[in-house]
């Protein structure tokens, strides 16, 4: 099958999936309690907005500290500033969770991964900005949104392709799971 009718058949298979999953929790537990204090959000807007395509694989989430929902909202500002919609928001809060869990990290010594640094471990060698620069969230953001940017087509392409094309890291499609988390703390924070 030709990469392209593969993509279009997996496309397809997610959206309906996703749409399954869902239509049922919500109409199920229309009044249940909102869980960790996240308000419910509208399915149509994480289907056209937030997860156009639907998430890919099996979904991760970790509960987020008060320096990591600043660190969020940090990320949801920059883009904000960038005059970037939420769906830039969702992949670069996604980018994030993979590569620091929304962590500002400073030098790990001999745990570093080169001399990666900041929310989205970025590198002062492969010219991301200084050390000062790239530890601060707002200059890492707009860096990691000026990548997205150049990307062709980032808007219409699965997260972890936008975010892989920007990070070139060596495990492509680990960005993917943290979409689902990604969008519920854009969903919550976006307007406020």
């Amino acid at each position: 099958m030709n990469t392209m009718l593969r993509k279009s058949v997996l496309g397809i298979a997610g959206l309906a999936f996703t749409g399954g999953i869902f239509a049922g929790p919500v109409a199920a537990h229309a009044d249940a309690a909102p869980v960790q204090g996240i308000k419910p959000v509208a399915v149509s807007v994480q289907g056209d907005k937030l997860i156009p395509h639907g998430v890919q694989g099996a979904q991760s989430k970790i509960d987020l500290n008060d320096e990591q929902t600043a660190n969020a909202k940090a990320i949801i500002a920059a883009t904000k500033k960038a005059g970037l919609p939420e769906r830039a928001a969702v992949i670069s809060i996604a980018t994030s969770l993979q590569e620091s869990k929304l962590e500002n990290l400073g030098h790990l010594g001999d745990k570093n991964d080169h001399d990666s640094l900041g929310l989205f471990q970025q590198r002062p060698s492969s010219g991301w900005g200084t050390p000062e620069q790239i530890t601060d969230p707002e200059y890492s953001t707009l860096a990691f949104l000026k990548g997205l940017k150049q990307v062709d087509g980032w808007q219409d392409m699965p997260l972890t392709e936008a975010a892989q094309t920007v990070q070139v890291s060596a495990y492509p499609d680990a960005y993917a799971q943290w979409e689902q988390q990604a969008a519920d703390i854009v969903a919550h924070n976006w307007n406020s």
